[in-house]
């Protein structure tokens, strides 16, 4: 899901049964989808760092391309290094402040896409769980009924490939917890294709990726208040 979306994960081969995370992108051009003196919408790939890791090794990331082509660029929120998609970033502290409050006071509409396991029975549905971080597991997230924070995410099937056993789903997290939408699809039988974190072998087995794309972004713009909204091809 992120102030906003879904947030960001260190490396995760040895969580994984030794099944390695897809690689880094490779150093290609920007996929700038919007730019202005305020405001930059950037399509980021799967794999990518949103942030720096730890470690030399793990500095390459979206902010870090990002700052190099706009030296004034903040980052705002977060998707996993899984996940690809529609990323935010603030040009200057004033704009940052803005987007990160709108964020926070859940004004931004997010949708995604994702291909999951399994075909559902309803055609759409609302997941109301509380989520909190798995502590002797991290950076995996579990439902905790007792500690946990609240979460709701809606999701609605666009088709279905009974022959394949899976679904695709459009997903509208109103929360933003950390990997909100991985562990609410994992816990209504639903675990989404490639996720190395949630998923049962077998179905990690079924994508070379996490198949899950921040699709749909909806805000207005922190200079002017005029909504915006931004869409990217979902890839797979």
């Amino acid at each position: 899901m992120n102030a906003a979306s879904i947030g960001n994960e260190p490396e995760i081969a040895n969580a994984n049964a030794g099944l390695a995370p897809p690689p880094p992108a490779p150093c290609t051009e920007l996929q700038v989808v919007y730019a202005d003196a305020h405001l930059l919408i950037i399509d980021k790939p799967a794999g990518l760092l949103a942030v720096p890791g730890r470690g030399e090794a793990k500095r390459d990331c979206l902010a870090a391309r990002v700052q190099d082509a706009f030296a004034d660029a903040l980052i705002v929120h977060r998707l996993d290094q899984a996940t690809s998609g529609l990323m935010v970033f603030a040009r200057g502290l004033d704009a940052q402040r803005r987007l990160s409050r709108a964020f926070e006071q859940r004004e931004v509409g997010k949708r995604y896409m994702a291909v999951v396991a399994g075909c559902p029975v309803q055609a759409s549905g609302r997941i109301d769980l509380p989520l909190a971080a798995d502590w002797p597991r991290r950076p995996r997230q579990q439902v905790d009924h007792v500690h946990g924070k609240a979460s709701l995410t809606c999701w609605r099937v666009l088709t279905v490939q009974a022959e394949r056993d899976c679904s695709r789903l459009e997903l509208e997290p109103l929360t933003g917890r950390s990997h909100q939408l991985r562990v609410h699809l994992g816990a209504i039988g639903h675990p989404i294709l490639g996720d190395l974190l949630y998923a049962p072998p077998e179905i990690q087995r079924r994508a070379p990726r996490l198949l899950l794309h921040a699709s749909e972004l909806e805000l207005a713009h922190p200079a002017t208040e005029e909504p915006h909204r931004f869409a990217s091809t979902v890839p797979f």
